[in-house]
């Protein structure tokens, strides 16, 4: 029998969510996506040393003050990490915004105007980019905006129906809902260890935005992310991609025993949801009303934020050397 993870390949893309070049030469997936905390802790690495030394060279280069060379400098570094990682995979990288420009929409579009006229400088099109932002609904206006441009987005830290749904009204390219997060979440608050792979909440979650999105005929691709263990993947066979970090990947690629099966099938959706469109107050009310992904998707959108702030730091002072 194919490993798991060949088998999981007949039914769903697979991505590696990472900025490890090592690990995507070894895993060989179609796409990846990166987020400040990979880049963060990439950024430790002796070898990459080269891609941080052209992004400074590029960022003083720009001149202006200080801020303005780290804010240049932290551009190009996102977009030579996704340079390199697109020698590797056949498909397309997934590049982070700064998360603190999440509820701004007009310097969202600005910003990712900038990032793909970045990576045009350096040869690549648009259609290998996705600008991965947070869902809020400042940032799903945003990725409408660029959509209507011809820019993919990816819209990250997606944890609730409502927030899929405007997305998919917004016509953006892909979503990206949260797994782990959502269970991290219920565990704490139900205090359980574990959840029938059946009953995981995440899971529900993420079958209940596929299954309306393939109802309603939207075109916008789900992508499952942040998963926790093997078993939360394989509920999910069948969705359009999965992103999974390098430790699954290898769990899976290791696995020769287990048998994977189709569960979800985007001929056949079992959604019994009428479909909604929501507006900037019903959009609002919805997530406040929804405990878990009100609170994962700030908890999201502060974390990612505190690890631009502690990468600036190194920067800065690689600036100032």
């Amino acid at each position: 029998m194919s490993n798991a993870l060949e088998q999981l390949k007949q039914f769903t893309v697979i991505v590696a969510d990472t900025g490890d070049f090592s690990l995507l030469e070894k895993l060989k997936p179609q796409d990846t996506t990166t987020n400040p905390s990979l880049i963060l802790a990439a950024s430790q690495n002796e070898s990459y040393k080269h891609l941080i030394d052209d992004a400074i060279k590029y960022g003083k280069s720009k001149g202006g003050s200080l801020e303005e060379k780290v804010e240049h400098t932290m551009d190009k570094l996102v977009v030579n990490f996704g340079l390199e990682i697109l020698k590797i995979v056949p498909g397309r990288v997934s590049t982070e915004l700064d998360a603190r420009l999440s509820f701004d929409t007009e310097a969202t579009i600005k910003k990712g105007r900038q990032i793909i006229q970045l990576y045009k400088e350096a040869g690549i099109s648009s259609d290998r980019i996705l600008l991965k932002i947070a869902s809020t609904w400042e940032g799903i206006q945003a990725a409408a905006q660029l959509e209507s441009e011809g820019l993919h987005c990816n819209l990250t830290l997606l944890f609730s129906l409502v927030q899929a749904q405007a997305c998919a009204e917004a016509k953006v390219t892909l979503i990206s809902p949260f797994v782990g997060r959502i269970t991290d979440f219920y565990k704490a608050k139900e205090k359980k260890e574990n959840y029938a792979p059946t009953e995981d909440p995440g899971v529900l979650s993420v079958q209940r935005i596929f299954n309306y999105y393939k109802k309603h005929g939207y075109k916008t691709v789900v992508m499952g992310a942040s998963f926790r263990n093997v078993s939360q993947i394989t509920e999910l066979a069948g969705c359009d991609l999965l992103t999974i970090s390098p430790n699954l990947l290898e769990e899976l690629q290791k696995d020769t025993s287990l048998k994977i099966e189709k569960k979800l099938d985007s001929s056949h959706p079992k959604s019994d949801i009428e479909k909604f469109v929501p507006d900037a107050k019903s959009f609002a009310w919805a997530l406040n009303e929804d405990e878990m992904a009100h609170f994962k998707l700030g908890e999201g959108i502060r974390k990612f934020a505190a690890d631009i702030v502690k990468l600036e730091g190194v920067i800065k002072k690689k600036i100032q050397e």
